[in-house]
This record gives structure tokens, C-alpha cells and sequence, in this order.
């Protein structure tokens, strides 16, 4: 009975790794496309595991790198760092890995998918070196003992991982055939126009960061500009993505663009107005607190906020790459082919 119990309880578990192991080992082009959209999932979550660590102040938990202290991969006792900051840093290190087990699974996917499409397997590839890279920086962040600078690119570059992986889950529900542009060029150079104001608006919100009180450990640089000036000129470019975006879905409705197109326009618009509702709660906050010093449960709150608007900016560069790709369409291989 008692086996008849384990087995039943032991089944779910061999189910679900099975079917893991045979959408890696034995893909279709749901499982690819399911594979590709996790590795938006985790990129954009490492983003908010990284935000984590530093508004905890567990940037140097583990003050070195590759190991964790000293000769130690793993965090031992260090009268420097509190045994939760070392935890939190070595937590977020260990999410690496989830990153890059994903990473390296949809490669494999795509290199055993029947027939193999080669692009998908070159932008693949790029999901386990980008983690490998985004690990090494990680490493220099802590070795220059989380300068500015180089958190900022830390940041930067995980915008570039998400760019790659999106693209790499778009991949996967188009054909091999020729791209076809649904749009025309005045609403493409609109589009690439907005997504450069974008990625300048991620941009200056690393400049903000990197002069704001949340530097990740209190040793740690701060770059030498004033908040108030940095934070003004990032919420005008937040206006300028706001604007934009407000024109291309008028453009995209009076040009009759298609339906799925509009859709993901006004998903862009809902992105940004609402980062931006979080940015001005966080800012407001902090310029309160910064006056009124006691304040300890507005200054949690506030710290709360600077996280989740670190997972907003990865939502909204997502939101605004599904506008990006939305514009376009490539017939299927099947259809290619014949």
C-alpha cells in the first residue's frame, strides 16, 4: 500500500520531468516558442533580483569574485558583512544559474528541433554567452566595488539580453520567408524613433541610480551629478516616450494599421503611464523623506518602489519591442518551402 501511495505521489514529479527533458530533447515548435518566451521570463526577472540586492545594501554581501569570501565559493563569516546581506548577494549570484540552465536549454532546443532552422539556433547561442558575459561583468561590478559606471552597463546589458530573447520568441512563431512590413516607412520611422527614446530613457535611469541613496552598499561611489537635475531630465524623456507613443497609435488608427499592431500601441501606452505613475510615487517620496528624516515605514515604501519600477522598465522595453515586431510578418517555412 505504502508503495502503491509512493508511486502515485512519485508520478506527477516523472511527469513533469519528462516532459521538461522531451521539449529540450524532443522539441516541437510550441515547446521551442514556450522555451524562448521563458527566457524573456527569467532575463527580465534577474533585473528585479538585482535591484533587490541593491536596495537591501547587499551589493558586496560577497565582497569578492568568483568566490564569495575569501577562498570560499559559498558565504562563510565575515565580521564586514552581515550574514543577510551575504545571503541575498549569493542568492541572486545562484539565480545566475537558473538563467543560464534556461539559456542553455533553449539552445539545445533549437539545435535538435526537426527541421533545424538555423537563425533560431545563432540567436539561441546568444542566450548562454550573454549569461556567461553578464556573469563576468557582475564580477567586475564587485571588483570595483560597485562603481556607478559599471553597474549602470551591468544594467544595459541585461537590456541587450532581453532584446535578443524577445527576438528569439518572435523567431519562433514566424517563417523562414521574407520580412514583410505591415506598416509604412513614416510609421517605421516613427517606431525606431520611439525605441531609441526608449532605450536613452533605461539609460538616463541608470545616471539617476547611480547619483540616488540607493547604491547598493554604503562604501560604494556615487556618480557626481545632482539628483534632482538627473531625475528632471529622465522624467522629460519618460514624456517624450509618452508623447510618442500617443502619436503612433493616432497614426497607427487614422492609417487603418492592423488591429494586433493598435493593440500592442496601447499595451505601450499602459506600460509607460504606469512606470511613470511609480517614478513620480518613488521620487515624491524620497524628496519627503529626505526633509522629514524618521520616517522609517514612508522610507521602506519608497525603497519598495524603486524596486518595482526596476521590473517596470524591463516591462516596458519588453511593451515596447512587441510594438517593434508587431510591424512585421515572415510567412511560414511550410508555405516557403513549397
Amino acid at each position: 500500500m505504502t508503495s502503491v501511495a509512493a508511486t502515485i505521489l512519485e508520478s506527477p514529479k516523472k511527469n513533469l520531468l519528462s516532459r521538461t527533458v522531451g521539449a529540450v530533447w524532443n522539441p516541437t515548435a510550441g515547446s521551442m516558442r514556450f522555451l524562448a518566451l521563458l527566457g524573456v521570463i527569467v532575463n527580465a526577472g534577474i533585473i528585479f533580483s538585482g535591484g533587490a540586492v541593491r536596495l537591501t545594501k547587499s551589493g558586496l554581501g560577497c565582497p569578492t569574485w568568483p568566490q564569495c569570501t575569501g577562498d570560499s565559493l559559498v558565504p562563510t563569516h565575515n565580521p564586514e558583512h552581515s550574514a543577510v546581506n551575504m545571503a541575498i548577494e549569493f542568492t541572486n549570484r545562484t539565480l545566475t544559474f537558473l538563467v543560464l540552465a534556461v539559456g542553455v536549454a533553449v539552445f539545445v532546443a533549437a539545435r535538435r528541433m526537426s527541421p533545424r532552422r538555423r537563425d533560431l539556433v545563432r540567436l539561441a547561442m546568444l542566450q548562454p554567452l550573454g549569461v556567461v558575459a553578464q556573469a563576468v561583468w557582475g564580477g567586475v561590478t564587485v571588483l570595483t566595488k560597485l562603481n556607478p559606471a559599471t553597474v549602470a552597463a551591468h544594467y544595459m546589458l541585461s537590456t541587450l539580453m532581453i532584446f535578443l530573447a524577445f527576438w528569439l520568441y518572435v523567431r519562433t512563431g514566424e517563417g523562414d520567408g521574407p520580412v514583410r512590413r505591415l506598416t509604412g516607412p513614416r510609421i517605421r520611422r516613427l517606431t525606431l524613433t520611439l525605441v531609441g527614446v526608449v532605450v536613452t530613457l533605461l539609460a538616463a535611469g541608470t545616471i539617476v541610480t547611480g547619483s540616488g541613496p540607493h547604491a547598493g552598499d554604503d562604501q560604494a561611489r556615487r556618480f557626481g551629478f545632482s539628483i534632482d537635475h538627473v531625475a528632471k531630465i529622465h522624467a522629460l524623456l519618460a514624456w517624450a516616450v509618452v508623447a510618442l507613443t500617443v502619436v503612433l497609435i493616432i497614426v497607427l488608427h487614422r492609417t487603418g494599421a492592423d488591429a494586433r499592431i493598435r493593440r500592442a500601441g496601447r499595451l505601450l501606452l499602459a506600460a509607460v503611464l504606469l512606470q511613470g505613475l511609480i517614478g513620480y510615487a518613488q521620487y515624491f517620496l524620497f524628496a519627503y523623506v529626505s526633509e522629514n528624516p524618521g520616517h522609517d515605514t514612508l522610507t521602506a515604501v519608497q525603497t519598495n518602489f524603486v524596486g518595482v519600477h526596476m521590473l517596470g522598465s524591463a516591462l516596458m522595453w519588453i511593451a515596447t519591442l512587441h510594438v517593434l515586431f508587431s510591424e512585421r510578418t515572415r510567412p511560414e517555412a511550410a508555405a516557403t518551402a513549397r
